[in-house]
């Protein structure tokens, strides 16, 4: 792969300042650069890195004015990382340029496939599926009865699409990750417990990426709900009737009770855990390992802690916590002074 540094900027929409015709043959962060790579700056606090830069090209802020002469050619974008991405994206994607049917899938006769399809060995679709345009469709990856998949979407190798669950256009499934799994629903009979069938599915958005190993039940009846946008960690589970709105994002180990139904835009850390049947507000954010017990009724407010509480309040408590041994002790004087008294 070579490309001009002109070809970049015409590509990502930026303006050069430099030469137009230096090559670029790779990728690289400004301190792993070498001659023929491609970097880009946005964080001012790594500026010095920047001036130590062995690369050819680099993608800047606009507007962004060198304190020392650099060696390489700038190129100003109004968000250096989303260029430097579309370039990654573009022309140093290995996967992007699979296309196909290998020896070794199986594609159901009654299922509709669209154009420019890759389908990896071993890979299964199933009776009455539907696969959109330009899709991917990794080895051992499965798509069941009926199962709607949009264009141009990815499903990595052994990712689970159960039968009449739906996906919209632009979407990831990462491997081992299991869309419409049976929800977790058991009816006690006696001293035992009678599966409760799930007969609904798994409805998922536009541009929506699901991590590694995530599952994502289907509902008992209805739909287990992700928005357009959502972006999902590895090994977050999702539980059946639960909702998750647009362009919220989720980070690892996260899990999800029941029927909650958590707003657009919120941002959630790690290891948080949801009980069921609540509702989270629009735009809020919980940090990582958050037990969120109750609703969150007021838009954009930060939670932290377990049981989850306002972000200010939780960091007064702290407070308190840490002076804890020395009000027992405190206590203790006390108790012993009236005592002898």
């Amino acid at each position: 792969m070579s490309l001009s540094a002109s070809s970049i900027s015409s590509f990502i929409g930026g303006s050069i300042l430099g030469n137009p015709d230096i090559e670029i043959t790779s990728v690289a962060k400004l301190e792993d650069a070498t001659q023929g790579s491609l970097c880009f700056f946005s964080n001012p606090k790594y500026e010095n890195a920047l001036y130590d830069c062995k690369g050819s090209v680099v993608i800047v802020p606009q507007g962004f004015k060198p304190s020392k002469e650099v060696p390489f050619t700038l190129i100003e974008h109004f968000n250096p990382y989303y260029g430097f991405c579309m370039v990654l994206d573009a022309y140093f994607n290995p996967n992007k340029h699979k296309s196909g049917i290998e020896e070794g899938s199986f594609i159901s006769k009654s299922a509709k496939i669209g154009a420019d399809l890759f389908v990896g060995a071993t890979a299964y679709i199933d009776d009455h599926a539907v696969i959109g345009n330009n899709c991917k469709i990794y080895p051992g990856a499965y798509v069941g009865n009926g199962a709607i998949i949009g264009d141009n979407c990815i499903l990595y190798p052994k990712a689970t699409v159960y039968a009449g669950c739906v996906l919209g256009n632009n979407c990831i499934v990462h491997a081992g990750a299991v869309i419409g799994s049976d929800g977790f629903g058991f009816a006690p009979v006696g001293d035992s417990y009678v599966k409760i069938p799930q007969v609904g599915n798994v409805v998922v958005g536009n541009d929506v990426e699901i991590g590694a190993n995530c599952t994502i039940d289907r509902a008992t009846m209805g739909s287990t709900l992700i928005g357009n946008g959502v972006k999902l960690d590895n090994l977050i589970q999702v539980a059946h009737n639960a909702e998750i709105g647009d362009n919220t994002v989720i980070a690892a180990q996260a899990g999800i009770s029941g029927s909650t139904k958590i707003g657009a835009n919120c941002q959630i850390g790690g290891q948080t855990g949801f009980v069921g049947h609540i509702k989270i507000a629009n735009r809020t954010g919980i940090g990582a390992q958050a037990g969120v017990s109750k609703a969150i009724e007021e838009e954009g407010t930060n939670w932290i802690g377990s049981p989850a509480m306002p972000i200010k309040d939780f960091f007064k408590s702290q407070a308190v916590f840490k002076n804890l041994p020395t009000l027992q002790q405190r206590v203790n004087e006390i108790e012993k002074r009236t005592k002898e008294e």
